[in-house]
């Protein structure tokens, strides 16, 4: 058949609206006795995520990259040119800087590096080649001194030294409650002077993240503490353009792939408002961070999942610069192998996966465009709040009172796994190999708190390991495999979750069956899991002859049941609850 006209490849097809796809939708929906409306989440902000976008939900113009107001990227390559790939150093290792400087990172983030021990560590480094980054916390002054004194020393032109001398005076305020030092502030941003391409100053949003806080919430944090620099280096005599230039933010990046690229792109529009209105347009500078929130230490090979989502949505987000945590970093120090783990993901993701080949990948998705607006709406309105309030100095116990409730809110969530944990809450692995490591240096504190969204559910695993035996629930298992798999499944999940053992009865077809195996057991606690139909029958004469047999305590895997039952569990029960419980019954130290 000859051509005639321009090809259309669904021609054949007709045009759905997304009238006839709802229609579509609902009537699976009621099938499973659900509405449209559980298709729908919030964040933590209160954001609608909608499970379907259109032309009808395109945002506001986000412009071109490298033009403000930079939600499509600080450069007019977006990402094409890829991002900076910044290890992190917390132990004065010369030979592990190297190696990481060898094998593919371009840039190094010392962390917590004595003064006296800089010289040392950088010995082997080319500085006019690997910009520095250091970050000394309360030390900051001594730190960035030694390193100013450093970058002089070596024989490289003032002109091409770059990095940042990690002055946060606000960041350490956050962390421990300290009085801002902006006297030490003020002295080296005037010894920084001779250095045109360093920065001296990190406005960093982790103490926000790491309390528990929401993106809109670590956003507009971090936008009122840029203000409040700007405020200062004004102050001490330099111009709004000149104060701009000193300063970079550095965000968490989140396995939530969609909600990290809006944040990184939201920051970048909220930080050309404060620009525009200081009459100093320019691009916000990004340092992405993987989350040490979602860092977990038990079943710690899932991190490397969640850094590399986190690491794809900070860079497809535009991120200048990423970090990605080695899988171990909440259990101590790194190896060789997860430092080698954590450059190759960055390096799979920019050379193989070919992630910066495009200038800006997120741009003119519906999904993405409508929640940057929506964040940056929600952001700014916090922003605003904290001004009112006096400016981030003066704001910290309103910021420290609403990141506690949203961190209460989002416990909620994990506690009853509405936010799930892989390896944690959901597919635990009683039998997996303890990971040692080196223990890493304390982290201060005294200001907000630093929380991992899977302590809860560990400090209970950690307290079942340490017990003189191991707590026990015995799974009674009515009928066939395939009568009992799904809620068996489900309940040896969440008591595992707690290092609960689960041992179970199999395939049964008597009540003696399953007594027996729970005699066996030597467990104080069982729980029912079977079918409807296996209920109605056997959950009455089970639950009583456990009863008889020594079961202290009966659960049932349901909701509902004629049966004399203790407890119930089920999707969405507070499984959290329901194990402290368990081990306050069995007399289990935690």
């Amino acid at each position: 058949m000859e051509p005639t006209g321009e090809l259309a490849l669904a021609a054949e097809f007709p045009t759905p609206d997304r009238e006839q796809w709802l229609e579509l939708v609902q009537g699976v929906l009621r099938k499973s006795g659900a509405d449209f409306g559980s298709l729908v989440t919030t964040t933590y902000d209160g954001i609608r995520v909608e499970p379907l976008y259109t032309a009808a939900d395109v945002a506001p113009p986000s412009g071109f990259p490298g033009l403000p107001p930079f939600t499509r990227g600080g450069r007019p390559q977006g990402t094409a040119d890829g991002w900076d790939v910044r290890q992190q150093h917390v132990v004065a290792d010369r030979d592990t800087v190297v190696a990481d400087l060898e094998n593919g990172v371009t840039s190094l983030w010392l962390k917590n590096i004595p003064a006296q021990r800089l010289d040392d560590v950088l010995a082997d480094v080319y500085l006019d080649l690997a910009p520095v980054v250091v970050d000394a916390g309360a030390d900051f002054r001594a730190v960035g001194l030694e390193m100013l004194r450093i970058w002089d020393q070596r024989p490289v032109p003032a002109a091409e030294v770059r990095g940042n001398v990690g002055a946060d005076p606000l960041g350490v305020r956050a962390r421990t409650g300290a009085d801002a030092d902006f006297p030490a502030l003020a002295e080296l941003v005037g010894k920084a002077r001779r250095f045109p391409e360093l920065r001296v100053v990190v406005v960093d949003g982790l103490p926000f993240h790491e309390a528990g806080g929401s993106d809109a919430q670590e956003l507009g944090a971090s936008l009122a503490a840029g203000v409040a620099y700007l405020r200062e280096l004004t102050g001490q005599g330099l111009s709004a353009q000149e104060a701009v230039r000193l300063l970079e933010f550095r965000y968490a990046a989140t396995a939530d792939q969609f909600l990290t690229i809006a944040k990184f792109r939201a920051a970048r529009r909220l930080w050309a408002r404060v620009t525009e209105v200081a009459s100093a347009p320019s691009p916000q500078v990004q340092h992405a961070v993987t989350s040490p929130a979602m860092m977990t230490r038990r079943d710690p090979w899932v991190n490397m999942l969640r850094t590399t989502l986190a690491c794809f949505g900070a860079g497809l987000g535009g991120a200048d610069a990423v970090t990605v945590l080695p899988f171990d970093h909440a259990i101590g120090l790194p190896d060789d192998f997860s430092r080698r783990i954590a450059r190759n993901t960055q390096a799979l993701l920019l050379e193989e996966s070919r992630l910066a080949g495009v200038i800006d990948p997120a741009g003119g998705s519906w999904y993405v465009e409508r929640l940057t607006d929506d964040l940056s709406h929600a952001a700014w309105a916090w922003f605003q709040e904290i001004e009112a309030a006096g400016g981030l100095p003066r704001a910290f116990d309103l910021v420290a009172d609403r990141i506690a409730a949203t961190w209460q809110q989002r416990a909620a969530n994990l506690a009853d796994r509405t936010d799930a944990i892989t390896g944690v809450s959901e597919f635990p692995n009683l039998g997996e190999p303890a990971v040692v490591r080196e223990p890493a240096p304390e982290e201060p504190s005294g200001g907000l708190p630093r929380i991992r969204y899977a302590q809860a559910f560990e400090a209970l695993r950690d307290a079942a390991d340490a017990a003189a035996e191991r707590p026990k629930v015995f799974l009674a298992t009515l009928g066939p495999v395939s009568a009992h798999t799904a809620r068996a499944t489900f309940a040896a999940n969440l008591f595992q979750a707690g290092g609960v053992e689960t041992p179970h009865a199999g395939a049964t077809k008597t009540v003696d069956d399953v007594v027996r195996a729970y005699r066996e057991s030597g467990a104080r606690i069982a729980c029912l899991c079977g079918s409807e139909s296996g209920y109605a029958e056997l959950a009455v004469p089970v639950a009583e002859a456990l009863r008889e047999a020594g079961a202290e305590r009966i659960l049932l895997a349901g909701r509902k049941s004629d049966a004399r039952i203790d407890e119930y569990v089920f999707v969405g029960c507070a499984a959290l609850a329901v194990l402290e419980d368990t081990f306050d019954f069995l007399g289990v130290q935690r």
